[in-house]
C-alpha cells in the first residue's frame, strides 16, 4: 500500500476521511481540495461525522462540501449525524446528491480494472482485550452503543461476505482495534470501538479499513490478522484526505 500516483490498471486509489464535522462556520474548508481529487483519487470515502450535530442546517453545508465531486463518494454516518435522530434524513439527501450510503450493506465498484468492494457500518462500543467496559452502566446512549458494536460487526461480516469482488474495503466510523486509539486517554477505549469489528474484518480477507471517531488517535494499526486499518478522522490525519493505494491480489 502506498500513496497517491498516477492511475493505472490493476490500481485503485482511494482517498478517505472522516470527522468533518461540517456546520456553516467551516462551509467551503474542504471543497477545493475535493474537486481536484480526480487527479489523485479514484473513488473517495467517509468515515462518519460528516455534520457536526446532525441539523439539517449541517447537512446543508455537508452537500455543498461533496455534491458534484469528480469521483464516487462512499459513506456511512457518524454518531453525531443522529444527534437530532435525523440519520435517515441525512442519509436520503446525501443519497440524493450520488452518494453511495452503507449501513449493514455493500457496494461494489469497477476501478481500473478492479472489482471494488466497500462495506459499511456505524459501527458502535463494545470493547477491546484489556479494555472491556460495562454495557450495563451509564447512560442510555451509552448502553445503546455498547450493544450497536458488536451487532454492526455481524452485519459488517455479512455485508463484506456478501461481495463478489477482487478487493474489499471495510467502512466504520468506530474503530475496530485499540492501536489507533493510542493518544485518546485509555479508560474511553471500550467506548471509542469494539474488537467484534476486527474479528469481522479478519474473517473476510479484507484488504483495508477505515474508521474515524478517536480525534485523538494515531492513524495506523492492524487487526489481530495483520489488516492494514487507517484512522482518517480529520484531526488526525490533518488533511481534506489522504489516499491510499491499493493493488489487485493477482499482481502482489
Amino acid at each position: 500500500m502506498g500513496s497517491s500516483g498516477e492511475t493505472e490498471t490493476g490500481r485503485v486509489r482511494i482517498a478517505a476521511v472522516g470527522d468533518l464535522h461540517l456546520r456553516d462556520s467551516i462551509r467551503g474548508r474542504f471543497r477545493p481540495a475535493l474537486l481536484g481529487l480526480g487527479a489523485h483519487a479514484d473513488v473517495l470515502l467517509l468515515a462518519g461525522d460528516l455534520t457536526n450535530g446532525g441539523t439539517l442546517r449541517d447537512t446543508d453545508a455537508l452537500c455543498a462540501e461533496i455534491a458534484d465531486l469528480p469521483v464516487p463518494v462512499v459513506a456511512v454516518l457518524g454518531n453525531h449525524d443522529h444527534d437530532r435522530r435525523l440519520g435517515y434524513r441525512i442519509a436520503v439527501r446525501l443519497t440524493d446528491i450520488g452518494v453511495h450510503m452503507l449501513d449493514g450493506t455493500a457496494i461494489t465498484l469497477p476501478v481500473n480494472g478492479i472489482r471494488l468492494g466497500i462495506a459499511g457500518v456505524m459501527g458502535g462500543s463494545g470493547g477491546f482485550p484489556g479494555h472491556p467496559g460495562n454495557p450495563a452502566e451509564g447512560s442510555v446512549e451509552h448502553r445503546q452503543r455498547f450493544r450497536r458494536g458488536p451487532a454492526d460487526a455481524l452485519r459488517l461480516r455479512a455485508a463484506l461476505e456478501s461481495l463478489d469482488c477482487d478487493l474489499r474495503i471495510a467502512l466504520m466510523h468506530f474503530a475496530p482495534i485499540v492501536d489507533t486509539l493510542v493518544g485518546e486517554p485509555p479508560k474511553i477505549y471500550p467506548g471509542l470501538g469494539c474488537a467484534d469489528l476486527a474479528d469481522a474484518i479478519d474473517a473476510t480477507d479484507t484488504a483495508l479499513a477505515l474508521h474515524g471517531h478517536a480525534h485523538g488517535g494515531i492513524e495506523s494499526g492492524r487487526t489481530p490478522r495483520g489488516t492494514e486499518v487507517r484512522n482518517v478522522s480529520h484531526p488526525v490525519i490533518r488533511a481534506p484526505y489522504r489516499v491510499y493505494e491499493l493493488t489487485h491480489p493477482r499482481d502482489t
